[in-house]
């Protein structure tokens, strides 16, 4: 059985504001299950598409080819993947997907954007469009060369390169 995230779990953060969650960030590569690279970020997190029901949230359209670069890095990326899970409540309950975990986009030198699982859900149903900035940071991924990173010989996508690895 599944852990639902408690009602009064806070999901709901501003767009570009400082992301606080977690101190330290926990990369899994989805395409071979290895999971275990920690660190404490040296880079700045900030906050997209953490949406919540109630809340108001900017709507629009966004480019297509910029969805389908963000479904390809989740098919690879996963961050902070956790025991519970969230389920999106501005669905209605019977139809409502669940995320669990969260994705980064390398942003301007210096800045990563921490963004819930759920993103894509909340952009394709619901209409979400995130600041430009995080589109444009999304195009500009080269998932050509995520694919080949290694750190250290682990097949991650993206750890900045100023990423400080946490002793277990």
């Amino acid at each position: 059985m599944k852990e639902q995230v408690s009602d009064d779990a806070r999901v709901f953060y501003e767009d570009l504001t400082a992301y606080e969650y977690l101190a330290e960030d926990a990369f899994t590569d989805r395409e071979s299950g290895f999971h275990a690279l920690w660190y404490r970020p040296a880079y700045t997190r900030l906050n997209v598409g953490w949406l919540e029901a109630g809340r108001p949230y900017r709507t629009g359209p966004v480019p297509p080819a910029f969805t389908e670069k963000l479904s390809a890095v989740q098919r690879i990326q996963w961050m902070n993947q956790c025991l519970g899970f969230h389920v999106c409540d501005l669905c209605a309950p019977a139809a409502a997907p669940e995320g669990n975990g969260e994705v980064r986009i390398p942003g301007p030198p210096g800045i990563a954007y921490a963004a819930p699982f759920l993103i894509t859900h909340y952009i394709t149903e619901h209409g979400y469009q995130p600041p430009r900035v995080f589109l444009d940071s999304v195009l500009s991924v080269d998932l050509a060369a995520w694919g080949a990173a290694r750190w250290p010989e682990v097949p991650f996508p993206w750890v900045p390169g100023d990423a400080e690895r946490m002793e277990e």
